[in-house]
């Protein structure tokens, strides 16, 4: 008898992946196909939609081949995509009518500062900030600026919607135009309580209701994948389903999942917690059932590393990464703000900056010194989120790390000295794929927990760490003065 299997794919910034994991959810095999980003200007970031299915459909065929190779039966399907990604599309042919305007993108941030007296009644219903980072600038935008979409629009055509959107309409054999609840959720369209479009923000924002995608929770009978029969039931965003890689949710634990950008998930159940500078969001929904999640989010951690070998011509960055964090003891500072601030400042902030500890600004600094402040920077973000988090009142035993970055010993153990909490790391640091991959299963109870392959207690006598703390504060006093001098604070808070 052939054994049931389950494919999940992961679609990134930078990479789709597809991984087949068996009944008892050990990942057997895994695909995977870059994918470009193209910064068109430091606010403008784009993605090619067409590149972008290419990819999902290429590693669904690899995985496909290799069950057919190795006689596995795939009984079913999940996606996992990047969240804030949006684009327009015809709704009768499917073809593309704009490029991904990324969630890095910023390019509608003016139209969308319009809106600050409103900020707190769309913050009640929404879960997020008022940030140029989720969909509805950049779906108005599109609808504003682009001739295509107008005319589409005109002639009743027009698909406006996430990422995810997109792809189900192209993969899945009955072309659907759906959305998953967590996807969904980061447009600042949807109501985070009634579970579906708010007519309140559509009315607000201008956004008709009849180009937006029909909303379905999370853990659904989507369709089946085109060419292939598989059913696909489980649809989620990348941070939402990588709090699933250890299939329970602890509320004592926290993800630290840390790739293009870093994101700080703590699950809090069935319960819908409010926090002045954190967003609120979905984990899970399945019928009428829907668990929450309190986040907190960095917009630049790999992608600060890669900016920083581009900005100061430094090669092989992460190859020199690792011995860097384990040898720079006196590293300067960098100020993080390369797309902006996100949690728990929600700011433009300043232009980024290398200084020394009292806010000089530096021209540069050997090579390994720079890297070492830019993943300081990163560190030093997520720790601000982490003491947000404490505000909740929950207490937090120790921190479960995930993601590109996380595969360093030595940043782990940096951010256990800094954050005085053990950090854990799952033998499968590729926690969205697991995550998507029990979700659409689901929820198998005999999925073991993932074993951690190490763990990192906090050591604060650390010789090499000793100015970690300090140098932490002296960020935050110079982020910001720098916040205050540009008077750019959040007005909504």
């Amino acid at each position: 008898m052939h054994r049931s299997h389950t494919l999940a794919i992961d679609q990134g910034t930078h990479m789709t992946r597809a991984l087949l994991f068996d009944d008892t959810g050990q990942a057997v095999a895994t695909f995977t196909q870059k994918i470009a980003l193209y910064p068109r200007s430091p606010t403008e970031v784009e993605q090619n939609p067409d590149e972008i299915l290419s990819s999902v459909r290429q590693v669904i065929a690899e995985a496909r081949r290799y069950a057919q190779k190795h006689a596995l039966m795939i009984n079913r399907a999940g996606l996992a995509t990047q969240r804030s990604s949006v684009l327009a599309w015809d709704r009768k042919t499917g073809q593309a009518l704009s490029p991904v305007l990324s969630w890095q993108d910023r390019r509608a941030a003016a139209w969308l500062s319009s809106f600050a007296p409103y900020a707190q009644a769309i913050a009640q219903r929404t879960g997020l900030r008022l940030s140029p980072h989720y969909g509805v600038s950049k779906l108005q935008w599109l609808r504003q600026t682009l001739s295509s979409v107008i005319r589409a629009e005109q002639q009743s055509r027009l698909a406006l919607g996430p990422l995810a959107s997109f792809l189900l309409h192209h993969v899945l054999e009955e072309a659907p135009f759906v959305i998953d609840h967590a996807n969904a959720a980061r447009t600042l369209l949807w109501n985070l309580t009634d579970c579906d479009w708010d007519p309140w923000l559509m009315q607000l924002f201008g956004i008709p209701p009849s180009i937006l995608p029909l909303c379905c929770p999370v853990r659904y009978e989507y369709g089946h994948l085109a060419g292939y029969g598989i059913p696909l039931t489980a649809v989620n965003g990348d941070q939402s389903a990588a709090l699933f890689a250890a299939t329970t949710l602890a509320e004592s634990r926290i993800l630290v999942n840390i790739g293009t950008g870093a994101f700080i998930l703590q699950p809090t159940g069935k319960t819908l917690y409010r926090h002045p500078r954190l967003l609120s969001g979905i984990a899970d929904s399945h019928a009428a059932q829907t668990s929450y999640t309190l986040e907190g989010t960095v917009n630049n951690a790999g992608s600060a590393l890669d900016w920083a070998g581009v900005h100061w011509h430094i090669p092989d960055v992460y190859q020199q990464l690792e011995q860097g964090l384990m040898t720079i003891h006196e590293p300067p500072l960098f100020i993080n703000s390369i797309s902006g601030l996100g949690s728990p400042w929600w700011s433009e902030g300043s232009q980024p900056q290398l200084t020394d500890l009292e806010g000089n600004a530096l021209v540069s600094a050997p090579s390994v010194h720079i890297l070492v402040a830019v993943t300081e920077s990163i560190l030093f973000l997520i720790q601000a989120n982490l003491e947000a988090l404490t505000e909740t009142g929950n207490g937090h035993q120790h921190l479960v790390i995930s993601g590109g970055l996380a595969q360093s010993d030595a940043l782990c153990q940096k951010l256990a000295n800094l954050s005085g909490l053990t950090v854990h790391r799952p033998v499968l640091v590729e926690a969205t794929a697991r995550g998507i991959a029990w979700l659409a299963a689901g929820k198998p109870a005999d999925w073991p927990v993932l074993q951690e392959t190490c763990f990192w207690p906090c050591r604060e006598s650390d010789a090499q760490d000793s100015g970690l703390n300090g140098r932490y504060r002296r960020f935050l006093a110079i982020l910001e003065k720098k916040i205050k001098d540009k008077g750019d604070f959040d007005r909504s808070e």
